[in-house]
């Protein structure tokens, strides 16, 4: 699946990956391929990404939304 992650002030990342777990407001969520379509609140935490090669990659967030549709996922970061 295509993620981009991004803050107000640049791209953060962007690329390919296989799995997504991230900091909901109600608690942590992974998003997977071909996840059903949401929009969701996101709090301070971590994002953790695994790339198609099996490498796991963390970014750190002060809160934002990440929206799920089509097997494309973008978080908007504080």
């Amino acid at each position: 699946m295509k993620v981009e992650i991004l803050s107000p002030d640049t791209l953060i990342f962007e690329g390919e990956a296989t799995s997504l777990r991230l900091p909901g407001k109600d608690g942590s969520f992974g998003i997977l391929n071909n996840h059903a379509p949401i929009i969701s609140t996101l709090v301070e935490g971590n994002v953790e990404l695994t790339d198609e090669g099996g490498n796991t990659k963390e970014f750190t967030i002060n809160g934002g939304v990440v929206e799920v549709l089509q097997n494309k996922v973008i978080v908007l970061s504080d």
